[in-house]
């Protein structure tokens, strides 16, 4: 197993590289980039809309003047050494994963060399700033970070628990009643497009005058805003919490129940049908002693394959309808305003870090097929 987890880590560190260098190559040749989306910004020709306007507001073109027809060549140097678009491809393709540039000339090397802020690249934990935003990119994220965890924590603790409950519910009682009524209900969950689903709740309970209760507030994680706040209980602050997540982790789960809840009840129904359940029931053991002491741990074998994954990807949970709809600013909004506006740091900072979760949660999900399953063996499947 030792030597399996070497393997895979080492095998991490080519995939990481192929990704971000395909990513980055692909985004230096993409049209519109940052210098034409300021220079028709600077020109009175804003077409990426007011998102771009208010994030580039104290960014790097704020010391221009704005409304004239034309930009000047030297305005475009300054625009590009800001950039750092004025270096050559292969430097700044470097500068991405690792760079030293000793910023004081008259500091000894060695003690240059143990400076962290004379290091570049996301190796050194150093993924630039914003083009627009004038923020380092780790700070960005950081504060994107409560959003995506609220929202990624608690669909995860509320959906996984549940689905599989039901799921199991449904394989005892297959075929009655009940298990016809939650398919119903869950594959017309499952039909519902979660952003429909969320403008129906912002009409009818959010704080409109058309609506029929004022239930759901309409934007933040929190009422911090509102007067009083500070002087509110824990109790209060705690509902209040629950009451602004409670429509946007309805619209991100309500779709995703169908899968893990079937998934859920075909593989304990396949489980209940094989030879050794029949022979467990014909040596006297009762069904709860069969169902949860031999069925459950081998019907669980499949669901371990989504089980690390979605739990690494609560971290970075992210709907950029959802965010929109209900004013929540997170990590699918801030990687969605950055795609478009070609914001190079923020874009391979996000899928350096969402790329390391994804590797994380393969690997969990080898071992944890180990963990179900004893019998199962790496190194004799490589033999």
């Amino acid at each position: 197993m030792g030597a399996y987890l070497l393997r895979r880590l080492w095998l991490m560190v080519p995939t990481v590289w192929g990704i971000l260098t395909v990513t980055f190559f692909v985004i230096q040749f993409v049209p519109g980039g940052p210098l034409e989306q300021m220079k028709n910004r600077l020109e009175g020709r804003d077409t990426a809309g007011g998102e771009v306007a208010a994030a580039t507001a104290g960014g790097p073109g704020a010391g221009l003047k704005e409304g004239r027809r034309t930009v000047s060549r030297e305005d475009m140097d300054r625009l590009r050494a800001v950039y750092h678009l004025d270096r050559p491809l292969w430097e700044r393709y470097v500068r991405t994963f690792l760079w030293f540039s000793r910023r004081d000339p008259a500091e000894p090397f060695p003690a240059a060399l143990c400076r962290r802020a004379n290091w570049d690249g996301m190796l050194a934990g150093q993924f630039g700033d914003s083009f627009y935003r004038n923020r380092n990119v780790l700070q960005l994220m950081m504060e994107k970070f409560p959003v995506s965890l609220s929202l990624g924590l608690w669909s995860f603790i509320l959906s996984y628990p549940l689905c599989v409950i039901l799921g199991i519910a449904k394989a005892v009682r297959n075929g009655s009643r009940f298990d016809t009524a939650s398919s119903a209900l869950v594959l017309a969950g499952y039909s519902i497009p979660g952003f429909v689903l969320a403008v129906l709740l912002i009409v009818l309970l959010g704080p409109g005058d058309a609506a029929v209760a004022h239930w759901l507030p309409l934007s933040g994680l929190t009422s911090a805003g509102e007067p009083g706040y500070a002087t509110w209980s824990a109790g209060r602050k705690t509902l209040d919490y629950f009451r602004h997540l409670a429509g946007p982790l309805l619209c991100l789960n309500l779709g995703s129940f169908a899968v893990l809840t079937f998934l859920t009840k075909n593989s304990f129904l396949e489980e209940v049908r094989k030879q050794y359940v029949v022979t467990a029931r014909a040596k006297g053991l009762s069904r709860r002693r069969v169902l949860y002491g031999h069925v459950f741990r081998n019907a669980m074998i499949p669901l371990v394959t989504d089980f690390p994954a979605s739990f690494l990807a609560v971290f970075f949970t992210g709907s950029i309808l959802i965010e929109k709809i209900f004013n929540l600013d997170g990590m699918g909004l801030l990687g969605y305003t950055a795609v478009v506006q070609r914001d190079y740091p923020v874009v391979m900072g996000i899928l350096f870090l969402t790329t390391l979760i994804g590797l994380a949660g393969q690997l969990l999900t080898d071992l944890g097929y180990v963990l179900v399953d004893p019998r199962i063996s790496f190194e004799k499947a490589e033999g």
